[in-house]
């Protein structure tokens, strides 16, 4: 889903709210929800967990059709690497999932090594960056 995110659905981010330590995480899924308010928690209806949410500037506008906001959540399913590191994704990350570390408020974020399951990239080597494989 990272992929089908539109910097222009993003533009109205101001801030994350993480639920959880994002240092200890791999990866998070991400989605575009349709949420009933500019900011605040949002209900969450997955299995799993939600670790965090974006909040919209005033500006952003309500979908005419529907009346919500677009908002991305984060979040983890059980079988993800974090409750199953020897599990389903223990070398390879979902479709919607991106490394925690290249999230910011407008910008879509990415795969990694790290957010793949994978040896670390030589730059990571040359920083003295290990992953917990």
């Amino acid at each position: 889903m990272s992929s089908l995110i539109s910097a222009d659905e993003l533009s109205h981010e101001t801030e994350f709210v993480w639920l959880e330590d994002i240092a200890q995480l791999d990866y998070v899924r991400q989605s575009l929800d349709r949420l009933p308010t500019r900011k605040g928690k949002p209900a969450y209806h997955r299995d799993g967990r939600m670790v965090g949410y974006a909040n919209l500037a005033p500006t952003a506008k309500a979908s005419r059709a529907s009346g919500t906001f677009r908002r991305r959540v984060f979040w983890l399913l059980p079988h993800d690497r974090d409750s199953d590191p020897d599990g389903l994704y223990a070398k390879s990350a979902p479709a919607e999932a991106v490394d925690p570390r290249t999230l910011q408020p407008r910008v879509k974020g990415y795969k990694t090594e790290r957010s793949e399951g994978g040896p670390p990239s030589r730059a990571m080597q040359e920083l003295g960056i290990q992953l917990p494989l």
